[in-house]
């Protein structure tokens, strides 16, 4: 099981932290990665990290922006948005793959979180 922090709202321009914790299953073997719906449009993928943190990949829209990053001693995930824009507004998923190296394709993910709101307001 996944649980994430939950989200918030900022301004136009603030940050915000989501965090991940697996429970129940040890995830340090597993690509992470985050993903986000906003409403009425297909979730999308936002960053992902292999098992060891060693490589990490982002959607272009968030590339310099958000930093994700893993702590396998925790069983944990992180996202730091920065720069935050209103079209970042969606709800945020953490997700764990069945692979290890980094994965973008939703298909590649095993397990989900419940979510977390982020709103962007301008």
């Amino acid at each position: 099981q996944l649980i994430e922090s939950e989200g918030g709202s900022v301004q136009a321009g603030g940050s915000l932290r989501l965090a991940c914790t697996a429970l129940g299953r040890n995830v340090s073997n597993n690509c992470m990665g985050w993903f986000r719906q906003a409403p009425m449009k297909e979730r999308e993928f936002v960053a992902a990290t292999s098992w060891n943190g060693g490589t990490t990949d982002y959607a272009d829209s968030v590339k310099g922006r958000f930093s994700i990053s893993r702590d396998n001693t925790k069983n944990a995930l992180y996202l730091q948005m920065n720069s935050l824009k209103p079209e970042d507004t969606g709800v945020y998923y953490c997700a764990a793959s069945g692979y290890g190296s980094s994965r973008r394709s939703i298909a590649d993910y095993r397990y989900w979180g419940q979510g977390a709101q982020v709103t962007v307001a301008s």
